[in-house]
């Protein structure tokens, strides 16, 4: 039998969502978790990866058993999970619908504060600029949508099968004060580090160093960038993930340093 597990991370300690020979991921953590509850390995396939230090307010992964528990698994495995790692709903499933292939959407939320505060510095990215040009770097990601080529902003290009995603959302907003900025982005797949090297461009753009035609030189291909600087890690977060036949909300306040997208005290630019 299969089942669907929505948690949510912080991915402040591990080395991402994968198991390392160099680090502990958070699938790790959960395998080992799993082994002492149900007193046998049982492997897990996770929606995807995140890099290390990359949080996720929602993920899925799937395992299978042959015959389902007869105890509470969601109270059992968050009592001998770490306080960084939380499973918010445990899904039976028909058939053998797969974790990572058969999501049909993801989305992800990139966290910029401007200003230095403590209890935000593990979950967002402190970049102290001001003045940057919020429409120029709005007007760069509308570009995004008209492009399908990824290449130029992939780390390892040669390692995926096909560079071509589908970006459906792509957009800045901002709090009332000015000083938190949120990029939020969503499509059928992203590449390694992808979203990271696009917020560390558009930063780029907003501060002047690379103009708006030099920016869609790299979505269309025509030069590819010098150099690949991706935004720091702590302020990406997996915030959305979707398949055809499960459309889970995010649970509100996972992350309490931020509104949710929809609320009022977000504004797009």
């Amino acid at each position: 039998m299969r089942y669907f597990f929505h948690i949510g991370y912080s991915g402040t300690p591990y080395k991402g969502w994968q198991r390392h020979p160099y680090g502990i991921g958070v699938q790790q953590v959960i395998e080992e978790c799993l082994k002492k509850i149900l007193k046998q390995p049982v492997p897990i396939v996770g929606c995807g990866r995140t890099d290390a230090g990359v949080h996720a307010s929602q993920f899925f992964f799937h395992l299978d058993v042959a015959q389902p528990w007869d105890f509470d698994m969601l109270f059992r495995l968050n009592k001998v999970l770490p306080p960084d790692i939380a499973v918010f709903d445990i899904i039976p499933v028909e058939g053998l619908p797969h974790a990572r292939f058969d999501a049909s959407k993801r989305s992800y939320d990139y966290f910029i504060h401007t200003y230095k505060d403590p209890f935000l510095h593990e979950a967002s990215a402190l970049y102290l600029v001001r003045n940057l040009n919020l429409d120029a770097m709005q007007a760069a990601t509308a570009l995004l949508l008209l492009y399908t080529d990824y290449r130029n902003f992939c780390i390892t290009p040669a390692d995926h099968d096909s560079t071509i995603c589908h970006v459906t959302e792509a957009r800045w907003l901002t709090n009332q004060q000015g000083d938190k900025l949120r990029f939020h982005i969503s499509a059928n797949r992203f590449l390694s580090r992808m979203i990271r090297i696009i917020v560390g461009k558009l930063l780029q753009v907003g501060t002047g160093v690379l103009s708006l035609p030099g920016f869609e030189s790299y979505l269309a291909l025509e030069q590819a960038p010098k150099h690949l600087s991706p935004a720091y890690p702590q302020g990406l977060y997996l915030s959305k993930v979707s398949y055809p036949f499960l459309d889970i909300p995010p649970r509100p306040g996972f992350s309490p340093a931020f509104l949710q997208v929809t609320d009022a005290g977000w504004q797009t630019i």
